[in-house]
C-alpha cells in the first residue's frame, strides 16, 4: 500500500524473518533433525500420519508468505534449502500462481509503491531491490512506471528538504553529503544536484550564493564520466 512500510527485510536469501519463518533457528524446519538429502515423506509430530513432501513445502511457503510477501524465487529459494524436490517445487509454485498466492506483478507494484514512498528509493534502487528478489525485468518495469522524472525529482527534493533541517558545516559539505545520500538512493546525478542547488538557494544568503555558483549541468556531466 502506498506510503506503508513491509517488515524489515533482511536482504535477497538470508537473515532472520520473525517467530515460525522457513528462515529462523534451529526447529524450525520441515525436515529438522533428519540427514541431508532426506526426500518423499515422514511422520508428523506425535507419530501422526507421515505428510507428503508437498505438504511441507505448501508449510514453508505459508510460513515465509506470513512474514511478507514474497516473489516466486524467493519461495523457491527457501524450498531449496529445506531440499525439497525440483520437481515438487515446480508443483506447488504453479498452484499458488493459478490461484494468486504467488504474483511477480503485484510484489513488485506494491515494493515500488512501500519502499518510494516510504524510503525514498529511486528507479535505479528500486529496480535493483526487485531483480535481487527474482523479479522478471519485463515485470520490473511495468512497475517502475508508476515513478515518472517527476515523481523522482520530486522525492529528491523532499529528502534534501528533510535532512537539511537538521544540516550542519559548510554549504560545500553539505551539498557533497546531501548528492552522495541521494545517490545511495538511486537518484541519477542530474537529479540529485539539481535537488541539492535548489534546496540551498531557498535555504539562506551563504547557501544562495554557494548554489547560485553551482553549475548543476556540468556537474552532472562530470559524475556521468566518471568510470562506475
Amino acid at each position: 500500500m502506498p506510503g506503508s512500510e513491509w517488515p524489515a527485510d533482511p536482504g535477497p536469501g538470508g537473515g532472520s524473518e520473525g517467530p515460525g519463518s522457513a528462515g529462523s533457528g534451529s526447529g524450525e524446519g520441515p525436515w529438522s533433525g533428519e540427514g541431508s538429502g532426506t526426500r518423499g515423506t515422514r511422520s508428523g509430530s506425535g507419530g501422526g500420519p507421515p505428510r507428503s513432501e508437498s505438504e511441507v513445502a505448501r508449510e514453508i511457503c505459508l510460513r515465509q508468505l506470513a512474514a511478507r510477501p514474497r516473489t516466486r524465487a524467493e519461495l523457491a529459494k527457501a524450498l531449496q534449502r529445506k531440499e525439497i524436490s525440483e520437481e515438487v517445487i515446480a508443483e506447488v509454485l504453479d498452484r499458488y500462481d493459478e490461484v494468486g498466492i504467488v504474483d511477480d506483478a503485484a510484489f513488485a507494484r506494491a515494493w515500488v509503491s512501500s519502499r518510494h514512498h516510504g524510503r525514498g528509493l529511486a528507479r535505479r534502487a528500486l529496480a535493483n531491490e526487485l531483480r535481487q528478489r527474482g523479479v522478471d525485468a519485463e515485470v520490473a518495469g511495468e512497475a517502475l512506471e508508476a515513478v515518472d522524472d517527476e515523481a523522482e525529482a520530486t522525492a529528491a527534493r523532499a529528502l534534501v528538504d528533510r535532512k537539511l533541517r537538521t544540516a550542519r558545516g559548510t554549504p560545500d559539505a553539505i551539498f557533497r553529503r546531501l548528492v552522495a545520500m541521494l545517490a545511495r538512493k538511486g537518484y541519477p546525478a542530474g537529479v540529485a544536484i539539481r535537488a541539492v542547488k535548489d534546496a540551498l538557494a531557498a535555504r539562506d544568503a551563504e547557501a544562495a550564493e554557494f548554489a547560485d555558483a553551482i553549475d548543476a549541468d556540468a556537474l552532472a556531466d562530470e559524475a556521468t564520466d566518471l568510470p562506475s
